[in-house]
């Protein structure tokens, strides 16, 4: 059969049988049915979408699950990298190992957060498949929505697995999913999201962007170009880097750009900054690394598990032993307040009741925090065996040597750009924003033989730190290091920069080297249902 670039005569969109199943059955997706497909009972085949615009509500409502959650997703960008990593203290966090697995890059085709990232991913183009069947009729608009989250769930499936099962809704489902891998793949991404941009609202920065518009498309557009000589194994193409640089410079155009108050950014007002945001719970991204007796009368306390490497808190200016207020740090590296702040009511904040007169969570810092913490009354914190607070750059054992497990309840410099003084578990998750897209449009100069300094130093500049008199690879791989931690890109980045696979503290020996390890392995089951998979090698 044809293989065309809008899958009409495909065997078209998707997995395996677990794709329609995982849309009913997969609790963390916060998806609540499948609306809107036309039953026959006496015909088991897809015979369209009845009720598009609930069908794409619920698409879009999944992604809640799958940017809020602080595994699965999050874990595979984020946790196997030298940004993030969860020691076990304890008896918490040892999960069987699960989350030390990514940090130390020994996971295996079993390893549940792999298996859910395919799961998830592949539900969410099928969704789109679905949607832009012939046998559904949609509005231009709802047509810009289906192409866009297809494509979107398409790309996450790429980058991590370098290969995508697609199924034709219309197909039996035993029907064996057809795979494309890269040029293929690459076209049918680029095709979509052509596809979204020309049938997508403008909306404008500002204006509520819980939902995809034409500068989101424009943005994983941009980001897929940038990424295409990875998935296609050759050197970065000069049209495609000046293209990257087009669809940034129409997304300012459109009013989107660099603002001041970096920490403001992460906040629920609305900004011209973020191009996308995802309406889920933060409290993943807060909770997660502060130590249990921090904040306790906002959510009971932190959960005292995910840290970052001393090295990658090196990254930014300042003295490397604490980060009060003026200790010649950047603003990106934020701070830790030595006391709370009077309430004034600003917006999202509310009264301490512990301190009346004081904003509740205004002692928990912003960035990275190391060293003494402390109470809003300026007194200091006490973890829970009466020792000062105070977190410690090394992850040691008992015995003080370096270790993942064992740990006591400081070790680890934490992260933190959502803070709880603006509420602990607000739903506005930042997913695209135009900071990545100027660094990337930067990135896309230097890669077509251009120079990216001035364009790096203009968001240095905005961000406190010191110009730079040029900027190679390194300069730009730290900087979107510097920008964009904890926001889901560190993993891409580092396998875009041929970093992925370098040592750092607590990496398995045996996987420094390995670029097999760029991609993550085909779920198991998944290889045996489906004969057109190939393992991807090393597994």
């Amino acid at each position: 059969m044809k293989r065309n670039k809008i899958f009409k005569n495909l065997p078209k969109v998707l997995l395996g049988v677990f794709a329609l199943v995982s849309v009913i059955s997969c609790t963390d997706l916060e998806v609540e049915g499948v609306d809107g497909l036309i039953i026959d009972p006496n015909d088991s085949r897809f015979q369209g979408v009845t009720d598009p615009a609930s069908f794409i509500g619920n698409s879009y409502n999944s992604l809640n699950g799958l940017i809020g959650d602080q595994a699965n997703t999050f874990a595979l960008s984020e946790v196997t990298t030298d940004a993030h990593l969860i020691p076990t203290r304890g008896a918490d966090w040892g999960d069987n190992g699960i989350w030390r697995q990514l940090h130390q890059h020994n996971w295996t085709p079993e390893h549940s957060f792999i298996t859910n990232v395919w799961n998830q991913w592949n539900t969410l183009h099928f969704q789109g498949a679905q949607l832009l069947s012939p046998l559904t009729t949609l509005t231009g608009e709802q047509a810009g929505d289906a192409h866009f989250l297809r494509a979107l769930g398409m790309w996450v499936i790429l980058d991590n697995f370098g290969q995508v099962p697609v199924r034709d809704p219309e197909l039996d489902i035993f029907v064996d999913p057809i795979v494309l891998r890269g040029q293929e793949a690459v076209d049918q991404i680029v095709s979509d999201l052509d596809a979204a941009i020309a049938n997508l609202s403008a909306g404008g920065p500002g204006s509520g962007n819980s939902r995809a518009n034409k500068a989101a498309a424009r943005y994983l557009l941009a980001k897929v170009l940038l990424n295409k000589h990875i998935y296609l194994g050759t050197s970065p193409d000069s049209a495609d880097m000046n293209r990257v640089v087009s669809l940034v410079n129409d997304i300012e155009g459109e009013g989107y750009g660099l603002v001041s108050g970096y920490f403001d950014i992460f906040r629920e007002q609305l900004d011209n900054e973020t191009i996308w945001f995802i309406p889920t719970g933060v409290g993943n991204r807060i909770w997660n690394g502060l130590h249990y007796n921090m904040a306790p009368e906002i959510a009971g306390g932190g959960w005292n598990g995910f840290s970052t490497l001393a090295e990658y808190y090196d990254l930014f200016e300042g003295d490397p032993n604490t980060n009060v207020p003026g200790s010649g740090q950047e603003e990106r590296r934020g701070f830790v307040p030595t006391a709370g702040v009077p309430f004034t009511g600003d917006a999202g904040t509310t009264e301490s009741g512990n301190f009346p007169g004081f904003e509740a969570g205004s002692n928990i810092g912003f960035g990275f925090l190391i060293g003494q913490q402390y109470e809003i009354d300026g007194s200091p914190l006490s973890e829970r065996g009466g020792a000062p607070l105070a977190f410690e750059r090394d992850f040691v054992d008992g015995n003080g040597a370096s270790s993942l497990i064992n740990n006591s309840e400081v070790t680890g410099i934490r992260m933190l750009k959502y803070n709880p003084r603006y509420g602990g578990f607000t739903g506005h998750e930042i997913f695209f924003r135009f900071s990545d897209a100027h660094l990337m449009r930067a990135e896309a100069m230097l890669r077509s033989g251009g120079d990216a300094t001035s364009e790096v130093n203009e968001l240095r500049i905005l961000r406190g730190a010191a110009p730079l008199g040029a900027v190679t690879e390194q300069d730009l791989l730290d900087e979107r290091g510097r920008e964009l931690y904890a926001e889901f890109w560190r993993r891409n980045d580092l396998v875009r920069f041929g970093q992925f696979t370098r040592d750092w503290e607590l990496k398995s020996p045996d996987a420094v080297g390995d670029t097999n390890l760029n991609l993550f392995p085909i779920p198991a089951s998944q290889v045996i249902l489906n004969p057109n998979l190939t393992q991807n090698p090393g597994y």
